[in-house]
């Protein structure tokens, strides 16, 4: 059975999920890893109740061990075609209130726990030639006031992936990076920023679902004709 791992699963309305459950609908056995036990169990019961297959990993994506077992779970269910690092946060920071050890913080988050992924999981996709696909986001390629902290991390990630990509892409590693730009509709957004959700409007942000089908198509795309970026954004999202 083909193994989808999707590393940074979070609330059932995240894109996160999103993306395990468009992998499940597909055939795909999904491994969702994330921090939270309890959060990770209510994605996967409802993947599991939608006929799909899913099993959890609580682990740290910080830790190197985490993400060694993490792959290695992932293993014992078939053949590991997709890996997905969704790992990140945010947060609005302005930078005479920055922290040295916040901006560690979000390096940690944002671009060390891509790399444990990455070395955790391109041994096993050079086997099976399958993808590493990245999570981005605006900040990836420019940065604002008050992020500085989260640009130069997402930026970061971004330049690894683009290594990566060079590195084994000859070896029949796809590995892709998607700029996520703008809003999305999850958990988050409605919980913490409703207002902001509301002033949008409609359609101004993004769904999760419609993220995560770019991700399988990403995914999918013939060895012949592979793209290594792209990005999505609502049609009313100022860029």
């Amino acid at each position: 059975m083909e193994v989808a791992v999707i590393v940074g699963v979070g609330a059932r309305r995240g894109l996160g999920a999103a993306i395990a459950r468009k992998f499940a609908e597909q055939g795909l056995h999904c491994v969702i890893v994330g921090r939270t036990e309890q959060r990770l169990m209510k994605v996967a019961d409802e993947i599991q109740a939608s006929g799909g297959s899913c099993s959890t990993y609580a682990a740290d994506a910080t830790s190197g061990n985490d993400m060694a077992g993490a792959m290695d779970q992932a293993g014992e269910h078939g053949t590991v075609c997709a890996v997905i690092f969704n790992v990140g946060n945010n947060q609005p920071i302005a930078f005479d209130d920055l922290e040295a050890d916040q901006f560690e913080m979000f390096w940690r988050v944002c671009t060390l726990a891509g790399f444990h992924t990455a070395k955790a999981a391109l041994p096993v996709l050079e086997q099976s030639g399958g993808s590493l696909l990245f999570t981005g986001a605006s900040a990836s390629l420019r940065g604002r006031p008050g992020f500085a902290h989260f640009g130069s991390a997402k930026s970061a990630l971004r330049i690894l992936a683009q290594a990566l990509a060079k590195d084994y892409g000859p070896r029949g590693v796809h590995v892709g990076h998607v700029v996520v730009d703008g809003a999305i509709n999850g958990e988050m957004l409605r919980t913490r920023f409703a207002e902001y959700l509301e002033q949008l409007g409609e359609e101004g942000a993004l769904e999760p679902d419609s993220i995560a089908e770019a991700f399988w198509q990403l995914h999918n795309q013939p060895r012949n004709c592979w793209t290594f970026e792209l990005d999505v954004r609502p049609y009313k999202e100022s860029w």
